[in-house]
């Protein structure tokens, strides 16, 4: 029995010691620029979409900076603007979400009341990816 403790340490300690070595580009980014209306999408460091997205118009904010991804709903209605559907929204920061539109014809320029859309299909696949790799991190810039 003390063997296999012994040897179940050892699997565990080499196992987190693998996962803390692990490179920093790994996982899911998705920038934002503001600017550009797109966001680019890295997975494990290298580039994989480049999306037009619809981010805050005038007299709303999208807020810049870098977040994790927290509550994600496959499908979500607005609390606040009327129970507006919000497919595969992924929230980063109180109501600030990422989420899918039907409103594809506004992709491309500031559109929203702050949340990040997408088309839906993006939206789908961004959310995939969001769950297999166990989350994402978002960074906005203007």
């Amino acid at each position: 029995m003390r063997l296999a403790g012994a040897l179940r340490t050892a699997l565990l300690g080499s196992l987190l010691a693998g996962a803390l070595s692990a490179p920093a580009s790994a996982g899911i980014l998705a920038q934002i620029d503001q600017s550009r209306q797109r966001m680019r999408v890295y997975v494990d460091g290298s580039l994989a979409y480049d999306w037009p997205v619809s981010t805050a118009r005038q007299g709303f904010v999208t807020p810049n900076g870098s977040y994790r991804v927290g509550l994600m709903a496959p499908m979500w209605y607005s609390r606040k603007y009327h129970g507006s559907p919000m497919p595969h929204a992924m929230f980063f920061r109180g109501g600030y979400a990422i989420h899918g539109t039907y409103a594809v014809g506004h992709l491309g320029r500031r559109a929203s009341h702050g949340c990040i859309r997408l088309s839906p299909g993006h939206a789908r696949a961004l959310f995939r990816l969001t769950q297999s790799y166990g989350g994402a991190r978002i960074v906005i810039r203007n």
